[in-house]
């Protein structure tokens, strides 16, 4: 199992693994549709996060994000368009929460 999903939802993944698989498929199939890229489907997925207010859902798109190439420039700046749309506060507390994440990520300069 993935060491950075949370330890209860690790407790729910073992107890009803069927809902798991079902919940990776749904993912799997929408991620395999023509449309966008891999690497543009994790940004998008981190702007959802943003804008429904997910904190644990940000730091793992962030991370995600990082991982499928993109820059820590590049996650900041596509957080910063969340200002018009959900708000100031709202915003700062996404921006703080991929801090959370990048701040421990060593980057290149």
């Amino acid at each position: 199992m993935e060491k950075e999903l949370p330890e209860f939802l690790q407790k729910v993944i073992k107890k009803y693994p069927e809902v798991w698989d079902g919940h990776q498929g749904i993912d799997s199939t929408v991620g395999n549709m023509k449309g966008l890229d891999a690497k543009t489907q994790h940004l998008v997925k981190l702007a959802i996060a943003i804008g429904a207010g997910l904190e644990g859902a940000v730091h793992s798109h962030t991370r995600r994000s990082r991982e499928a190439g993109y820059s820590d420039e590049e996650i900041y700046h596509a957080a910063l368009f969340a200002i018009t749309t959900v708000g100031w506060p709202s915003a700062i507390a996404a921006l703080s929460w991929i801090d959370d994440i990048l701040k421990g990520i060593k980057t290149e300069k």
